[in-house]
């Protein structure tokens, strides 16, 4: 605690964005969830509202734009300790995009990135509901037809 403030959650933003079909997805370096594949995202910054930073996120991890459809999940993310305690907390609120811009590729917090289908998310190891998310995010997509 800091100044006698309670911690807080930390507000994110991801963002599933579908070209052809298929989502992408990248590998985390940093923490949490490192060496997983999660959606690109990362935290809201202070005046920015939760689909620019979806957007920039995207942009910033893999050079790709996409235009926004719609809200597909509230995650929460909570680590706890052995006791129950929350060591972290974090809300992110997962959109769904369509591409429309770039080249995917990885920058300084991702070491892998790729385009697979909704269906194939079984065979990578990801942040815990991931799959439950880009399901969601599929059938937004499928109705704005992508």
């Amino acid at each position: 605690m800091t100044g006698g403030q309670a911690p807080r959650p930390i507000l994110a933003a991801s963002l599933a964005c579908f070209r052809d079909g298929k989502v992408l997805i990248a590998r985390r370096v940093r923490e949490p969830g490192r060496g997983l594949w999660s959606l690109p995202g990362g935290r809201i910054e202070f005046g920015e509202t939760a689909m620019e930073a979806a957007r920039r996120e995207l942009m910033e991890e893999t050079g790709v734009s996409a235009e926004i459809l719609g809200l597909a999940e509230v995650v929460e993310a909570i680590r706890r300790n052995d006791g129950g305690d929350a060591l972290s907390h974090a809300v992110i609120f997962a959109y769904c995009g369509r591409w429309t811009a770039g080249e995917a590729s990885v920058g300084d917090e991702a070491d892998a990135i790729a385009w697979v289908g909704p269906d194939e998310i079984g065979g990578y190891e990801t942040t815990e509901g991931l799959a439950r998310v880009i399901e969601r995010a599929a059938a937004l997509a499928k109705e704005a037809g992508s």
